[in-house]
């Protein structure tokens, strides 16, 4: 129901009480004994509450006072009540002379077009009428009533809502509207004359991830997520009665209270105190504009109103890895240490002396992966994989989680972020270190992990089929800490493993000295074997070997030798083991090397002096023992030979701030090699003599111009593909691209 006469009345707020000071029974005893201040009249407060739920107050901030809308005819009306939203339409005065009955023909021809149906905004084609929507004013009305002053009583109807009514132009977008759909028929009309037939196009099919809980919050949080909501409330439609109406006047007989001379309404029969309480209630709006904590963020004095296991299960669930002395000055003093291990053991395990949350309180049992949607319990073995890897070790490659858990790598990232940190060319660390104080104080509680872990790995080799005969050895309790090897320790396995295969080797170049005259391998040079690899690329979270690889550099630390020459021999003339000086072009050595350099450069046109060396260290790996390149290499030698092989050396400009070592910026091309493209590698080195890095189309730019003809797609990508990788839209050279 709509009271439009309310719509000029003033709105109320408690500042009513201040004018009506002589307010019976409540007042007049502490104000008698002021004689300044005598009480004029005394007046009778009615609550009316028979309109309560329905009552608004118009208001139209566009239009001045005097300016009503109460003699202009109100056409239709709706409401959405639960967003209080409302819609009125009222008619012009088209025979007004102020009226330009032009524009409003053009207006509405623009908004229907030139047919009318019964879909039409103006039936008449003629804009006669316009729409006012409302906003709301403010959301807490509870202070607010509208008043009726009648016979010497006050009557109050408490406000259900403020609205403010402006005119709507959505008239404007349903003709923006018909003029795209105008145009769009006319290009169809257009194209549908030259295409005989549709066109086939392909669709590319995608399946939606599901939906995580942060991301539904996002979402119904969303203005879109809003809009629709609100869109979806129907229109509840109302009929309109002008303020003579006889109905208004029935209608407006709800605003005084009804029995206002009975004693039955007590409503208002309060103390000072109840009374001024009812008048001004502690504001609830300061609560509402508290900023509200994330879902995943809970105070220390939030924390410690809940039991210890909640409080333990939640500090896991956010931490994921603690040390117990951590927990403990987390709880605080007055927590007993017994009770905390009790608790700790239901939600976490032990790894290295520290506290990892077990797989279950992170992977509840409905939950999924939000990458790849796996379910939990495939997460949890995952999960539980990992940690017990590092029950074994300090380090753990993630390829080898990802090949034994067949889980995708976003999974296994999430779990080695959880508890562990990544290390450059040795793979990941365990994050805390070793707490040694932790095992030696609760050897029980040690005891009791441990058990738990050989049951998971049972559980792991049952599922995972893992061979025994390749799981690592169970660490004695007594020799130190359980699945740990010290750093001193492992320096200390490399070096008896060292002298052991020194040893050996020594026997052996003996023998075949004797039996062959060969040159031995100087005392000193360890050759570690491996496997030969042409592409050179090493993984970031490579596991860290126990031994050194051999170095051609003059820098080693573990060998006083230049590629296996005495410091100030290497260029020296003299010979080493029987050989030559190696500089020699006639040599032995400088023909193996010169073998080995022609057929490296054929097979990859561009190297650095650092990828180079390393290329070689993994030849002489698959050489076999008292071979003649062992006589030691110099990386002057080495250089020498790359020019001496029809190569030339490229001054790449690196940038100022570059991490590239000197070894990184010497770069080597092979200027020659006896195929078809030798003009067009010459030219885009000639290119990354002066620049560092280069887009595509000024290398193919610069070709056509330098070759004087358009060279083919398959050509550049040639061109490229042997001397180039790319890198953010950008061509380097290679080994130039610094990580």
């Amino acid at each position: 129901m709509l009271v439009e006469r309310l719509t000029d009345g003033p709105s109320l707020s408690p500042s009513f009480a201040d004018r009506a000071q002589g307010l019976r029974g409540w007042f007049s005893s502490s104000m008698a004994n002021e004689e300044d201040d005598p009480v004029v009249q005394e007046i009778d407060v009615y609550l009316a509450k028979s309109l309560a739920e329905k009552l608004y107050l118009f208001q139209y901030p566009v239009r001045p006072a005097s300016m009503t809308y109460d003699d202009i005819p109100h056409l239709s009306a709706k409401i959405k009540p639960k967003q209080q939203k409302v819609e009125l339409e009222m008619a012009i005065d088209t025979l007004n002379p102020n009226y330009c009955r032009s524009k409003g023909e053009q207006i509405a021809l623009n908004v229907d077009g030139a047919c009318a149906d019964e879909t039409s905004t103006y039936s008449s084609k003629l804009m006669d009428k316009q729409t006012f929507c409302s906003s709301q004013t403010t959301s807490n009305t509870s202070r607010y009533a509208a008043a009726l002053y009648r016979q010497g009583e006050l009557h109050l109807t408490p406000l259900h809502g403020i609205l403010q009514l402006r005119p709507s132009f959505s008239y404007l977008d349903k003709a923006d509207a018909k003029h795209r759909e105008r145009e769009a028929a006319n290009e169809a009309g257009d194209s549908s004359q030259d295409e005989a037939e549709d066109d086939v196009k392909q669709i590319t099919v995608r399946f939606s991830r599901p939906e995580s809980e942060q991301a539904r919050q996002r979402r119904v949080q969303s203005y879109e997520f809003l809009q629709k909501k609100h869109a979806e409330e129907p229109w509840v439609h109302l009929h309109y009665y002008g303020l003579r109406d006889s109905r208004s006047e029935h209608e407006r007989q709800y605003l005084l209270c009804p029995g206002s001379s009975g004693v039955e309404n007590t409503e208002l029969v309060k103390s000072p105190s109840e009374y001024l309480m009812m008048l001004m209630p502690p504001s609830q709006e300061e609560e509402k504009d508290k900023p509200v904590a994330p879902s995943n963020v809970l105070s220390m004095a939030q924390l410690r109103t809940l039991p210890l296991a909640d409080q333990i299960k939640i500090l896991m669930k956010n931490v994921k890895v603690m040390p117990f002395a951590n927990l403990m000055s987390l709880l605080g003093p007055s927590i007993d240490s017994v009770a905390v291990l009790r608790g700790i053991q239901k939600v976490a395990m032990l790894v290295q002396g520290n506290w990892v949350v077990k797989s279950d309180i992170l992977y509840p049992k409905d939950s999924s992966s939000p990458h790849s949607g796996v379910p939990a319990d495939v997460l949890c073995r995952g999960r539980d994989f990992v940690m017990w890897k590092f029950t074994q070790s300090r380090w753990v490659v993630r390829k080898e989680v990802a090949t034994v858990t067949k889980l995708c790598a976003e999974d296994v990232k999430d779990f080695l972020e959880h508890m562990a940190v990544v290390r450059i060319n040795k793979g990941w660390e365990f994050i805390l270190p070793y707490d040694g104080e932790f095992i030696k104080k609760h050897p029980d509680v040690v005891q009791r992990q441990h058990m738990l872990w050989t049951g998971i790995q049972a559980k792991l080799e049952k599922v995972y089929n893992l061979v025994k005969e390749t799981m690592p050895k169970k660490p004695d309790a007594q020799s130190g800490p359980a699945g740990l090897v010290s750093g001193d320790q492992r320096i200390q396995v490399a070096k008896t493993k060292a002298q052991q295969n020194h040893a050996l080797l020594e026997r052996e170049l003996q023998r075949r000295k004797e039996q062959l005259r060969a040159p031995a391998v100087p005392p000193g040079v360890r050759i570690k074997e491996e496997p030969v690899s042409e592409e050179g690329e090493e993984d970031d979270e490579q596991e860290a070997e126990e031994e050194e690889p051999m170095d051609t550099s003059p820098s080693g630390l573990h060998s006083k030798l230049a590629n296996g020459l005495p410091p100030g021999r290497a260029a020296g003339t003299d010979s080493f083991n029987g050989h030559p000086p190696p500089g020699c072009a006639s040599t032995p050595v400088a023909r193996e090397l010169r073998a080995f350099v022609e057929a490296t450069f054929q097979r990859q046109f561009v190297l650095t002096l650092s990828e180079l060396k390393r290329l070689f260290n993994l030849h002489l790996a698959s050489l076999p023992p008292g071979h003649t390149l062992f006589s030691g290499i110099s990386d002057r030698m080495l250089q020498d030979t790359v020019l001496a092989a029809g190569c030339k050396q490229i001054l790449v400009p690196f940038p100022p701030q570059t991490a590239a070592s000197p070894d990184e910026q010497k770069v080597f091309a092979l200027w020659e090699s006896g195929d078809m493209s030798d003009q067009h590698r010459q030219v885009l080195l000639e290119i990354f003599s002066k620049n560092y890095r280069v887009r595509r189309n000024m290398i193919q730019s610069r070709l056509t111009q330098e070759c004087g003809e358009d060279l083919s797609k398959q050509e550049v990508d040639k061109v490229l593909k042997d001397c180039c990788v790319s890198y953010g839209g950008m061509w380097y050279l290679k080994g130039t691209v610094q990580s």
